[in-house]
């Protein structure tokens, strides 16, 4: 299978499946250095797993990292990294009945036309599972990130129709509710809403938002490999997600010139703690939201990822069989009534994984910077 592996420099190669032994992934490109162990895995794996809340799959997955090879004595070598998740708690029992149907609104059909057969337990690769790979090498990319001054951060933006009110944002109240909204009244519509989408044996979607902070200007190619085109394709690459924008999105186009462009202004000398900053160029807005000629323009990255409402539902449902039998389905097992809640720290590792690659990458952007490092 092609499409496994995603970076250039900072490359992750996932496997696994979501019935099998387990799920893991091996990192390579990462600098020797770097302090890491499996708790600082753990910690992003934690966010991911089931279980945690009446809005997730009661599947019981302690998601239990360990670090097969890449760090000696709490620091990375260098070398690949690689990093094991084993599967506990499957019950392939419960995919029997869908041995030979398409599941709507799921990958069977597609997965069975590419390869001519596919793991109908719980989908296989094409099972939300595999992001726990995704997770585990996006947590690495993370701590990468902090030892440059730049964080990674995202939160539910909405659930359904339900959207956070930024004027009561708070960033910390994300931590005090179940699907992660720095906004606790929305939250708790939010909660109400997919009550009585459980009662109705029904699923929602909904929308992720991430802001990279701290990242310098010039990360990204002009052409092709934009920073935002890159940001695009991860966000892409996660199952469910059918929607991507960056800063303003669809709403510049209903913009105007005069409005959308960001002014540029010096930030003036400002003094903190006695070190005093030099004087540089920003923006007065933000609606590009971080770059510019798909190059970072040093001001917050701000994207959003629009997640389809989860397609295993227990109503009853059309569909027709391998064979070409038309049937009704009901689909049984363990499933989450919305997907976003634990996307969100999906959405946050991609994120990371793509801004570290290309920061990567940057590195040899200039001839200066390169006679600068060998100090020539």
């Amino acid at each position: 299978m092609a499409g496994s592996t995603f970076g250039t420099i900072l490359r992750a190669s996932a496997w696994g499946e979501s019935h099998g032994k387990g799920i893991g992934v091996v990192v390579d490109g990462c600098p020797a250095g770097l302090p890491l162990d499996e708790a600082d895995i753990q910690a992003y794996l934690n966010r991911r797993k089931p279980g945690q809340s009446k809005f997730t799959t009661a599947r019981q997955e302690g998601d239990v990292v360990e670090i097969l090879s890449g760090v000696f004595e709490g620091r990375t070598t260098g070398t690949p990294i690689a990093l094991e998740v084993r599967n506990t708690d499957q019950r392939s029992h419960d995919y029997g009945n869908i041995m030979d149907v398409y599941r709507p609104g799921h990958a069977d059909y597609t997965f069975d036309g590419k390869y001519g057969f596919r793991d109908y337990r719980g989908g296989g690769r094409s099972s939300g599972r595999e992001t726990t790979a995704r997770v585990a090498a996006g947590a690495i990319a993370c701590k990468f990130l902090r030892t440059l001054g730049i964080t990674v951060r995202a939160y539910t933006r909405s659930v359904g129709s339900i959207e956070i009110d930024y004027g009561s944002f708070r960033m910390e109240e994300m931590w005090n509710n179940r699907l992660y909204m720095p906004d606790a009244k929305a939250a708790r519509k939010a909660e109400a809403y997919l009550e009585e989408m459980m009662a109705r044996k029904d699923s929602c979607g909904g929308v992720v938002e991430c802001v990279i902070h701290g990242m310098p200007v010039g990360v990204g190619e002009p052409v092709f490999d934009k920073l935002d085109a890159c940001l695009a394709k991860a966000m892409l690459s996660i199952g469910a997600v059918k929607g991507f924008e960056i800063g303003d999105g669809f709403e510049a186009s209903r913009s105007l010139g005069s409005v959308n462009n960001d002014g540029f202004r010096m930030s003036g000398e400002t003094e903190d703690k006695g070190l005093l900053f030099t004087d540089r160029i920003v923006k007065s807005s933000n609606h590009s939201g971080g770059t510019l000629g798909g190059i970072s323009d040093g001001s917050d990255i701000v994207m959003r990822a629009a997640f389809k409402p989860t397609p295993s539902i227990a109503q009853g449902q059309h569909t027709v069989t391998r064979n070409g039998q038309e049937t009704d389905i009901e689909i049984k097992g363990r499933h989450d009534p919305i997907i976003v809640p634990r996307a969100v720290v999906v959405v946050e590792a991609m994120a990371a994984l793509t801004a570290a690659d290309l920061l990567l990458q940057s590195m040899t952007s200039r001839l200066d910077r390169i006679q600068e490092f060998f100090g020539r």
